[in-house]
């Protein structure tokens, strides 16, 4: 079995692999201050929850929380006894890139971008909505050509909470209608189907841009399945 971690500024998403199969997906809360022997007790948790044994062949982790890379390696020895494979700069993975400067290119759109050139008919855009809501452009020769950051949904929501006086936090999830007729009907309005029309604008103007005429669109992240159906 293969261990991977995603270890993202909300989550660290959790995969356990057998060949292709997944057979367990789980997650943890992202908590900078915590130790590696306190991550391998959470590890060995989600282990014997999932009833998952201990013969791992391998394990690799896509960061984009520095503070936490060494902690969850080590944890990850602790637990299974395997030195984790790190996705960076060096890491040879086929993935060409023609941004201005590959380097900062983050693990996660890294990820990303080699699971879908691996998986699915290029172009391709690679929807990755969590702590930020970002599209990776992958065009026909396998190429990351380029990407869009704009503040996640959650992001979005705990601002408008924090610097507004009379709008309350809320529970994420769709509305029935785009016109809402009271407070909370309205902020999910703006904020489920405004992101989903948000997206639906950048597929439509990357694709102008780079003369696409069906790109495949792919949508990972935590908050993928709130949106996409939108």
């Amino acid at each position: 079995m293969i261990l991977t971690a995603d270890i993202g500024n909300t989550n660290i998403t959790l995969g356990v692999y057998d060949g292709d199969e997944a057979i367990c997906i789980s997650r943890l809360a992202t908590q900078r201050h915590r130790t590696s022997e306190q991550y391998a007790i959470e590890l060995k948790a989600v282990f014997e929850l999932e009833k998952i044994g201990n013969d791992f062949e391998g394990a690799i982790i896509s960061s984009v929380v520095p503070e936490l890379t060494r902690v969850f390696k080590d944890a990850i020895k602790k637990v299974i006894g395997c030195d984790a494979l790190v996705v960076a700069a060096g890491i040879k993975n086929g993935l060409k890139i023609t941004t201005d400067n590959p380097k900062e290119l983050g693990a996660d759109l890294v990820a990303g971008a080699v699971g879908a050139i691996a998986q699915y008919e290029l172009p391709c855009l690679v929807m990755d909505l969590g702590t930020a809501t970002k599209i990776s452009v992958i065009d026909e020769g396998g190429v990351f050509a380029g990407c869009t950051i704009a503040p996640g949904i959650g992001i979005s929501l705990d601002a408008l909470s924090m610097r507004t006086s009379q709008l309350p936090a809320i529970e994420l999830s769709a509305p029935e209608h785009a016109i809402g007729t009271n407070t909370i009907e309205c902020i999910r309005s703006g904020t489920v189907l405004g992101n989903a029309a948000m997206l639906d604008g950048m597929i439509e103007r990357i694709s102008e841009e780079l003369s696409f005429k069906n790109p495949t669109v792919v949508a990972t992240g935590g908050y993928s399945q709130g949106i996409i159906p939108c």
